[in-house]
């Protein structure tokens, strides 16, 4: 049976970093990875991908080397969230000619506006670009809260398609799932419950710990498609605790460590991230092990 062409394993990948421009080498040994992988889908300038830390012009850069390199093999969601809506918009309206297939916006930082001006924010990007539009829910960092009712209001606009869910609230995010629209999707964005909310209907996950395990993400996800919940059950326990690892510290410096360990990248990250504790290491150096991602 086809499958949708937004669903399942989408990964929000890391920016490589060497002596503080873009690695545009490092960069194409990890989308050869996903290519081989067969991961369903790519995130560039995610929150995995630094991008608050990118100018728009590097942003451009990224997403333009990223399109080249996978020459349509893999669909592209751009992330073209910023603090406020004419930024938003401005990048978002960009996004097609850059390669993007659809774009993913964060709710505006810093700002905390309300509910009403969440939805006035988000009616203005979709309004901007013929793209799918997928909404991007992480309360952690943003100070904001995109409630379930906002997001069923959001789901009658046109090319608004799907939400990507970090608020790790499990019932919040069945609430969307439950009264969701027809063709209205939730993505996982909270690895360590990816299986809860893939059995209770997610079309998918967008992932961090895809940028060291690809592999068994595409497998993950595969399986709960298939609606093989033994499969998919033993799938997330064997990734369990490297979920938990990615997270150990702020998201990207621990899944950027850990690709650095495997030596696939550098692990240099921009101010005011800086590397990981050497407690961190000590945490993540086991279970990268354990998984044979390393060797022991």
């Amino acid at each position: 049976m086809k499958r949708e062409l937004f669903c399942g394993s989408w990964v929000a990948i890391v920016t490589p970093f060497n002596d503080g421009k873009i690695d545009e080498i490092a960069l194409s040994k990890l989308l050869d990875m996903h290519l081989e992988a067969g991961t369903d889908g790519l995130v560039i300038c995610g929150t995995t991908g630094e991008s608050v830390t990118l100018s728009l012009d590097e942003r451009r850069k990224l997403m333009t080397l990223v399109s080249r390199r996978v020459a349509k093999k893999i669909p592209l969601m751009l992330g073209t969230g910023a603090n406020n809506t004419s930024t938003t918009v401005e990048f978002t309206r960009e996004a097609a000619d850059l390669g993007a297939d659809a774009v993913l916006v964060v709710t505006p930082y810093y700002n905390k506006p309300t509910q009403a001006g969440l939805i006035a924010h988000f009616k203005a990007v979709a309004a901007s670009t013929p793209l799918p539009v997928f909404l991007y829910n992480v309360p952690g960092r943003t100070g904001v809260n995109l409630l379930p009712q906002t997001v069923l209001e959001l789901a009658k606009v046109r090319n608004i398609k799907a939400v990507k869910d970090a608020s790790g609230n499990l019932e919040q995010a069945m609430d969307i799932i439950r009264n969701a629209p027809p063709g209205f999707m939730l993505f996982s964005g909270e690895d360590a419950l990816n299986f809860q909310l893939m059995a209770t209907g997610a079309a998918g996950t967008i992932s961090v710990t895809g940028n060291v395990v690809p592999l068994q993400m595409k497998q993950f996800n595969d399986a709960c498609l298939e609606n093989n919940w033994e499969k998919a059950r033993k799938l997330h326990f064997d990734l369990l605790d490297l979920h938990r690892g990615m997270f150990i510290e702020s998201n990207p410096i621990p899944v950027k460590t850990a690709l650095s360990l495997m030596g696939l990248i550098h692990a240099e990250f921009r101010l005011p991230l800086v590397p990981a504790a050497p407690a961190t290491i000590e945490k993540l150096l086991p279970i990268l092990k354990r998984m044979d991602l390393i060797k022991a």
